[in-house]
């Protein structure tokens, strides 16, 4: 079995071979959405403006992507901002993670998914019936050297 590669810049990613799908990305990136986390997005950026993502480390609602109002969330130093998603029609989506989360997986690719459930107590989706799910995998070796580049 050979070790996909990593596209060349502005080349897609090809999708996870984990059991689901997400959206194109350009070149190796540490976060992603499925299409179904970015049809709810889509909505809640319909209902609420603008929408930003913060990995949550544990606590009252686990180990959660929760979403709110862009702003509405204060980032700091002890932040680390990984990276934008993009979905078609809307602004770029900012999702950041915890400094001390991020040292533990620094070296995994987060993708927001979304599934059937009670959403997070804070975060947006929560009365819809659904919720945001974080799914992970390994970068390959020649990811995680583009990104480290």
């Amino acid at each position: 079995m050979t070790e996909p590669t990593t596209p060349a810049p502005g080349e897609m990613c090809p999708p996870p071979a984990a059991g689901y799908t997400e959206l194109p990305t350009q070149g190796p990136a540490r976060v992603a959405v499925t299409p179904a986390a970015a049809a709810l997005i889509v909505e809640l950026v319909a209902q609420h403006g603008p929408v930003m993502f913060h990995q949550s480390g544990g606590c009252c609602d686990g180990s959660a992507p929760m979403c709110y109002p862009e702003g509405d969330f204060l980032t700091g130093d002890s932040d680390v901002h990984l990276g934008d998603v993009h979905i078609p029609d809307i602004d770029p989506v900012q999702v950041w993670i915890s400094r001390s989360q991020f040292a533990a997986w620094k070296h995994t690719r987060l993708t927001i998914d979304v599934v059937p459930g009670r959403g997070a107590g804070f975060s947006l989706e929560g009365p819809t019936g659904k919720r945001f799910l974080t799914r992970s995998r390994l970068f390959t070796a020649d990811e995680k050297d583009a990104l480290d580049a």
